[in-house]
């Protein structure tokens, strides 16, 4: 089991980016992005069940970044709009087996290997 996380990049603040991951190796029941500024704990952004049926997102984030996935060739993405510098961050996409939403790091077996985002004022 794989998760690849790519799609990070410089931005200025207002700009917009597309962080993808893709998974190999099986099936998940649900996925989500995490994120961990310098000095800080790794914090939730969002998460989505597999289908996409039901989806959760940070107060932080909500509006702004959406969550979704292509079955096609079973990539998640984390569409980031009106960004902040606070936003600036190593980006973590995540998985795991239940098909219950979970917004804790704890509850995440499969994790990417981190894509940095950084936005300037």
């Amino acid at each position: 089991v794989q998760l690849q996380a790519s799609g990070g990049g410089l931005v200025q603040a207002g700009g917009s980016l597309r962080l993808h991951c893709t998974a190999s190796g099986r099936t998940f029941g649900t996925y989500g992005w995490f994120r961990q500024a310098p000095g800080k704990e790794r914090e939730f952004v969002a998460a989505s069940t597999w289908r996409g049926d039901r989806k959760t997102y940070a107060d932080s984030v909500k509006g702004r970044f959406t969550i979704s996935r292509d079955n096609r060739n079973n990539t998640m993405y984390l569409r980031m709009t009106s960004l902040k510098p606070e936003d600036t961050a190593v980006y973590y996409c995540a998985a795991r087996l239940s098909n219950l939403l979970a917004v804790s790091r704890d509850q995440y077996a499969y994790w990417g290997q981190g894509t940095q985002v950084t936005v300037s004022s």
